[in-house]
């Protein structure tokens, strides 16, 4: 049985002072969960918000209709001209989003301080 995802919005400066929001997730994603991926992200004002951080340390699972959600998130945000991270994926997801070729639009950081350390 799938647990619900939640997701809030973290508002950091990155050490080089650019402003970045920060998703974070947790449960599992799938097609479910959309108002969670997609209403969470377009929430954002998207005049301000042009670097964005997913995290996915607290996701446990994420299936096909879960990696559509993000694919359409990452879609979106590259046609708002923003720029998307992401990090905290387990080793069997990181090299699902490379297969798939979300890592194309989003790159990935094993964790928070060298994300915000690379943007």
């Amino acid at each position: 049985m799938q647990s619900e995802t939640k997701s809030r919005v973290d508002q950091l400066t990155t050490p080089a002072g650019h402003a970045v929001a920060v998703l974070r997730f947790e449960g599992d994603i799938a097609s479910t969960s959309k108002d969670a991926v997609l209403g969470t992200y377009q929430s954002l004002p998207k005049s301000t918000t042009k670097l964005i951080l997913l995290d996915f340390t607290k996701v446990d699972y994420i299936n096909s209709s879960g990696i559509a959600l993000i694919i359409q998130l990452l879609i979106e945000a590259s046609n708002s001209e923003q720029k998307v991270y992401a990090f905290g994926l387990s080793a069997h997801f990181t090299k699902v989003f490379t297969m798939v070729g979300i890592t194309k639009y989003a790159e990935l950081f094993a964790n928070e301080q060298a994300a915000l350390a690379a943007l």
